[in-house]
């Protein structure tokens, strides 16, 4: 231990220089009060192209978010330069609460799950009847992480010209799910964007399907002055389509009707690892009340589940119950199977 005189002074205490620099450690972070609020429109690569106000302006995540990340539709805190010019970069220093996520996993293995989407209001779930053929396992999964991420399901069967909505139709009838039937000349005279529209206005929706259904196409449509890009051909031997979309876009409706539509790639498996059974009842209002008898940590279809004894008692269509009990089961299931 060093000892000092009697009356040491300044000079006599050695102070051990930081390495990192004078500047003293804290846990403090800034508050940001001045943070201007903008709407995530896309990412990539660590970019993020924000509208603030009228202003579209590049931004990327502060260091300070650490390992949170965000995603297209979020509202966030943005500081720097944001006048929008060239080579300018602002950063991201707040991510607002979410009123809604779209979410999924790789796969049903993957515990780590990856929001896709925030504070959507609406999913539309686009499959052609034909053309590629229709893949009901893939829209029983899009129709579960609606109900689980807190947003209202749409489907929007096109192609059906070439083969019948019926049973399709019949399969998602009991869960009372709005629909857009449309043929493929429709697509081509406006008539299926003009149709679509009527349920998007004053409403955020993310559109998703796989490829070849006609997504991009019907985007484009919906949002002329921003089309999204190319459209793909379907092979006609595989029935397949090749990708046109690569990251998601948030594109705004007209000014005087408000709404946004949110463009993604094209989906070949949605992983549903991340999903509670108890947040995907909650879009069956009728069912819900049925289970306050059912064990702890039900799954809703095991055998002391109380939902049977209370469709049984007449308080709601069995068809309900089959119908979520089919969804949650997606969860088990792998696409293909």
């Amino acid at each position: 231990m060093r000892r000092y005189g009697k009356n040491p002074d300044e000079d006599d205490i050695r102070v051990r220089p930081n390495r990192k620099g004078n500047r003293p450690r804290t846990n403090i972070r800034p508050k940001h009060e001045d943070a201007i609020e903008g709407m995530v429109l896309t990412v990539d690569r660590g970019r993020l192209t924000c509208l603030v106000d009228d202003r579209v302006v590049m931004a990327m995540k502060a260091r300070e978010l650490g390992r949170k990340a965000a995603v297209v539709g979020d509202r966030v805190g943005i500081v720097g330069d944001l006048s929008g010019e060239k080579d300018t970069l602002a950063r991201i220093v707040r991510i607002e609460e979410r009123k809604s996520v779209l979410r999924r996993t790789a796969d049903d293995d993957d515990p780590y799950e990856r929001v896709v989407v925030a504070n959507a209001d609406q999913l539309a779930i686009v499959t052609a009847l034909a053309d590629p053929e229709p893949r009901p396992r893939l829209i029983d999964r899009c129709i579960v992480a609606a109900y689980d991420g807190g947003l209202t399901p749409l489907l929007v069967l096109t192609k059906s010209d070439l083969a019948s909505p019926d049973e399709l139709l019949e399969k998602y009838g009991a869960l009372g799910i709005p629909h857009i039937v449309t043929t493929r000349d429709e697509f081509v005279d406006g008539v299926a964007a003009e149709r679509v529209h009527e349920h998007l206005k004053g409403r955020t929706t993310v559109f998703v399907g796989h490829s070849g259904v006609g997504k991009t196409t019907l985007v484009n449509a919906l949002v002329p002055k921003n089309r999204r890009r190319s459209t793909g051909v379907v092979n006609a031997v595989t029935g397949r389509g090749r990708h046109t979309t690569t990251s998601a876009l948030a594109l705004p409706l007209a000014a005087e009707e408000g709404g946004w539509v949110i463009d993604t790639p094209g989906v070949r498996s949605f992983g549903l690892h991340h999903v509670n059974p108890s947040r995907v009842i909650l879009a069956f209002p009728d069912l819900v009340p049925g289970t306050e008898g059912c064990p702890r940590a039900c799954s809703h279809d095991e055998p002391d589940c109380a939902l049977d004894d209370w469709v049984a008692g007449g308080h709601a269509d069995p068809a309900r119950l089959y119908s979520l009990r089919r969804l949650l089961s997606t969860r088990e299931r792998r696409e293909g199977d």
